[in-house]
C-alpha cells in the first residue's frame, strides 16, 4: 500500500476511488481526507488541492480533457490560456452537478488516455475558435511535429456535418513554419484581409549577411515582424535589431514591425499598414466567419 498523495501525484493529481483504492487503503484515505491533504472533487473522485484543473475536470465529470485545454496538455501554444478547463463528453451523457466547473462539450472524439488526441486537438481548435486563435494552435502542432499535415487533411476530411469543407480549407491554411503564436496571429490578420505573397520564416541572404523574416514577400520585398516584448527586452537585444534592420534595409527590405497589441488589438490598422506599404488600395478587413 501506497502513501495517497504520491499515489495521486503519480496519477496527475487526481483519481477515481476505485483506482485509489487499488494501491492504498480505505483507512489512508479517510485519514488523508480528513487531513486536508486530498479533496474530494466528485462522487468517486478525489484530487490533491493544486491537481491540474483540466484532467481533474474531466475526471471528476466522467469526460476526457479537451478543445484549449488539451492544446496545453500536448504542449502547443495558445493565444490566451483558457479560463475554465475543457472537457468533453460522450454524447448524451449527464453532467455531474458536484464535479469541478469546466466548460462541457459533447461529441464522439479521438482519445489518447484521458486527453483528445493531437489531431483531434488541433481540428477541435480550428473549427470553434477565431482564426487567429485557432490557426496559432494547429501552427504550432505542426512546427513541434505533434501532428503531420497529411495525416490532419485527412481527418478533417472524414468529418461529417455542414462545415466538413470549411474545416479543411482551415487545415490548409495551417503552416508549420511559424514559430509564434503572435507571428500566426499577424497571418491570420493577412489571410483574413485577403492579403497574399507573404511566407513565413523567409530567409534573406547574401555573402555577408543571412536573416530570417516573420513574414517575408519576395517580389515586393516588404518584412512583417511580430515582436513580443519578451524577445526585445535588453539593450544586447535592441543593438542587434537595430544591426538587422539596417541590414535588411540597405539591401532594399521595408521592414514593418507590429506589436502584440497592434496585432491582437488593432488588426484594421494592421491591414491599413500593410496594404499601403504594398502600394495597393485600403481593403476591408473582413474576418473569415469560423463555425
Amino acid at each position: 500500500m501506497g502513501d495517497v498523495v504520491d499515489v495521486l501525484g503519480r496519477r496527475g493529481g487526481s483519481a477515481t476511488f476505485g483506482d485509489l483504492r487499488a494501491l492504498v487503503s480505505a483507512h489512508e484515505i479517510r485519514k488523508a481526507l480528513a487531513e486536508g491533504s486530498i479533496q474530494r472533487v466528485a462522487k468517486g473522485v478525489y484530487a490533491l488541492p493544486k491537481a491540474p484543473s483540466a484532467l481533474t475536470a474531466a475526471r471528476s465529470h466522467g469526460g476526457v480533457v479537451s478543445y484549449l485545454s488539451a492544446a496545453e496538455y500536448w504542449g502547443m501554444d495558445v493565444v490566451t490560456r483558457p479560463s475554465l478547463p475543457h472537457v468533453t463528453l460522450a454524447p448524451k451523457k449527464v453532467r455531474r452537478r458536484t464535479g469541478r466547473p469546466c466548460v462541457m462539450h459533447w461529441a464522439e472524439v479521438a482519445v489518447d488516455g484521458e486527453v483528445t488526441t493531437p489531431i483531434q486537438t488541433v481540428l477541435d481548435c480550428l473549427r470553434s475558435l477565431p482564426l487567429a486563435e485557432g490557426l496559432a494552435v494547429a501552427d504550432s502542432a505542426l512546427h513541434q511535429r505533434l501532428v503531420d499535415h497529411d495525416d490532419l487533411l485527412a481527418a478533417a476530411g472524414k468529418r461529417r456535418g455542414p462545415h466538413r469543407r470549411r474545416l479543411k480549407e482551415l487545415v490548409l491554411l495551417a503552416d508549420g513554419r511559424s514559430e509564434s503564436v503572435l507571428e500566426s496571429a499577424l497571418r491570420a490578420i493577412l489571410i483574413e484581409a485577403g492579403i497574399d505573397g507573404f511566407v513565413p520564416q523567409w530567409v534573406v541572404r547574401d555573402a555577408s549577411f543571412s536573416g530570417r523574416l516573420d513574414l517575408g514577400h519576395p517580389g515586393l520585398r516588404i518584412a512583417l515582424e511580430a515582436d513580443g516584448f519578451e524577445h526585445h527586452g535588453t539593450r544586447q537585444a535592441l543593438v542587434k535589431d537595430c544591426r538587422r534592420h539596417v541590414a535588411l534595409s540597405v539591401r532594399g527590405w521595408r521592414l514593418l514591425r507590429f506589436s502584440w497589441e497592434d496585432i491582437m488589438y488593432d488588426p484594421e490598422w494592421v491591414v491599413e499598414a500593410v496594404t499601403k506599404a504594398m502600394g495597393l488600395p485600403t481593403l476591408t478587413n473582413q474576418f473569415l466567419q469560423v463555425a
